[in-house]
């Protein structure tokens, strides 16, 4: 169990609220509670800071509406895991334009290792020369090819990551990040416009000359915003549709 001293006097700019929900993210990155593990209860983090349960409650409510922790009824609070309906709702934002939603079918196409270039660094911010994984996954949606993923991750944050164990991996590739190397992903920001897929990317999603894409780009974030992964993502849109929902996935 973590051990924590009270907490000082909040700056005016900062509710303590906010200062506890700090300390429980800290935690969580320092890897005090593993996923799936439950954290110590409303009333032992208030005595562990020195705050109200009041105070604990409110921070607690952020991280649960960030998906960042999860409440279980009669059973406490637990840190979130990534299961395929976590990530089919939360990160996974492709579906029919019928709005039917499935999990889809990976297809590992290409991995190798190298450094990153000026694309990474334009598109990402990630610095020029760093050792990376690339991968390259196929998704598809009811047997058809739907999205090619372009997947850079720095080695730096996982290790002997290879082939061997991308491929074997046992569920989705964010739990393969938090299972063997305990990053856990807690959110994603993206970029999204229309282009003319490259030749090669048109092949493999099976799509007609001149036929548009939806082009995404994503970085995936763990806790304190610390970037994890690197995406670029062709969609063939021929059938199926970006969907979001901001009122259901939105932290609130």
């Amino acid at each position: 169990m973590a051990v924590f001293t009270p907490l000082p006097a909040a700056p005016a700019a900062a509710p303590l609220y906010r200062e506890v929900q700090w300390r429980i993210t800290r935690a969580l990155a320092a890897g005090e509670w593993k996923p799936g593990e439950a954290i110590p209860s409303e009333t032992q983090l208030a005595q562990q800071f020195g705050v109200s349960i009041g105070t604990v409650r409110r921070a607690i409510d952020e991280l649960v509406a960030g998906r960042i922790l999860v409440r279980q009824q009669g059973r406490g609070t637990f840190v979130a895991t990534h299961t395929e309906d976590r990530t089919l709702f939360y990160f996974f934002h492709v579906g029919g334009k019928d709005g039917r939603r499935e999990f889809p079918v990976s297809e590992l196409q290409g991995f190798r290792k190298e450094r990153s270039d000026e694309h990474d660094e334009r598109d990402f911010g990630l610095v020029r020369g760093t050792r990376v994984v690339r991968v390259q996954n196929l998704l598809k949606l009811d047997g058809q090819p739907v999205v090619l993923d372009a997947i850079t991750v720095p080695t730096e944050q996982f290790p002997k990551l290879d082939e061997a164990a991308f491929r074997g991996r046992e569920g989705t590739i964010y739990g393969l990040y938090q299972a063997r190397y305990g990053v856990n992903v807690v959110r994603i920001g993206e970029r999204l416009s229309a282009v003319l897929p490259p030749a090669a990317v048109a092949a493999v999603l099976g799509m007609r000359a001149g036929q548009p894409a939806l082009f995404l780009r994503r970085i995936a974030y763990s806790y304190n915003d610390s970037p994890v992964e690197y995406r670029r993502s062709w969609i063939n849109t021929a059938a199926h549709e970006y969907l979001s929902d901001l009122w259901k996935t939105a932290a609130r």
